[in-house]
């Protein structure tokens, strides 16, 4: 298991819809993953309605932060129906079936599922995918920049290779 499962755990709480549960645990958020504390500090500061708006802002399907790795490779195309195959495929090689409410390359899936098993595999694989995020987050002056910030502290630099084991 990476030394880092503990942050992607986090990061992966800290990517999800903001709801009672995310705030009943951000002290433990922030204690556990201390790369976070800013985020969680914001989190904790934000009315929920107001926090909650922000997130659907942000990550709502009509804007251009998109939480689904592999649409960042193939947009909506039979590639990206086969690429969550291969998401699928290498969860259960790992001893976990999928059943979330989300598509298996929902960001917080895959840092779920890399906390759990230490592969990093599919995230190097979206390096550049993440990369490409965490500027627009940037841009658009979101602290959910700061999460993707802490996730690709943590991995090599991208390479443009696309193989996950």
């Amino acid at each position: 298991m990476p030394s880092d499962a503990v942050l992607y755990q986090a990061a992966a709480l800290c990517l999800t819809f903001p709801d009672d549960d995310f705030r009943a645990r951000l002290p433990l958020l922030r204690e556990a993953a201390p790369q976070l504390r800013g985020f969680a500090d914001h989190a904790a500061l934000t009315p929920p309605r107001e926090l909650a708006a922000h997130y659907v802002e942000v990550f709502g399907p009509e804007n251009r932060h998109s939480l689904y790795l592999s649409r960042w490779h193939g947009g909506d195309t039979r590639a990206h129906g086969m690429s969550l195959v291969c998401f699928k495929e290498l969860y259960r090689a790992h001893g976990l079936e999928f059943t979330g409410e989300e598509l298996p390359d929902f960001l917080p899936a895959v840092l779920e599922f890399t906390s759990r098993t230490g592969n990093l595999g599919l995230l190097t694989e979206y390096r550049t995918a993440l990369d490409r995020l965490r500027a627009r987050l940037a841009d658009f002056g979101t602290p959910y920049a700061s999460v993707l910030d802490a996730v690709c502290a943590t991995l090599p630099t991208a390479s443009g290779g696309r193989t996950v084991s």
